[in-house]
């Protein structure tokens, strides 16, 4: 069975990021998406709140493939092992994501050959969309519901009381 890893810290989850999950679902047979806990991001969601949030949002998705959500902290390739997966599925936007997850990736591989990053391009569609860019749209009043699915937006005007 390949088991693939997406890590994120999914604060909050927006379309791009349910988008690499079904295509993500055509090259493994379990995705596992790692919720990191990274209170350094100073996350609007808590994280058992992001792992409810993925489970609604990618529960269309469960007649194409396994999905399961795991909250982690630590090292990714700690929790790559943790749930048995051989490959890393990242996503990227641009060519600075590039560089970033091009280092990432050569570090990873010092510290464990055994385990592969695999990089999904984003659908044009969702190139723009950054999490970070999420919330400060929704926080400074802007509509965000082009870029986060429904159930998202709802929690999201929840959070900055206009829900």
């Amino acid at each position: 069975m390949r088991i693939g890893l997406y890590p994120g810290t999914f604060d909050p989850t927006h379309n791009g990021h349910v988008d690499l999950v079904r295509r993500a679902l055509t090259l493994v047979d379990r995705l596992v998406i790692g919720v990191a806990v990274n209170s350094g991001k100073g996350p609007m969601f808590t994280v058992e709140e992001r792992v409810e949030i993925l489970k609604e949002e990618t529960a269309v998705f469960a007649n194409v493939g396994e999905i399961r959500v795991h909250p982690y902290e630590g090292l990714t390739l700690s929790a790559a092992r943790d749930v048995g997966a051989t490959v890393l599925l990242r996503g990227l936007r641009s060519g600075a994501d590039f560089e970033f997850e091009f280092q990432m990736t050569a570090m990873n591989q010092q510290l464990d050959r055994e385990i592969e990053t695999v990089f999904l391009m984003a659908d044009p569609r969702h190139q723009a969309i950054a999490s970070r860019l999420v919330k400060e749209i929704v926080q400074l009043g802007g509509d965000v519901s082009p870029f986060v699915p429904e159930g998202v937006n709802r929690r999201l005007l929840a959070k900055v009381g206009r829900g």
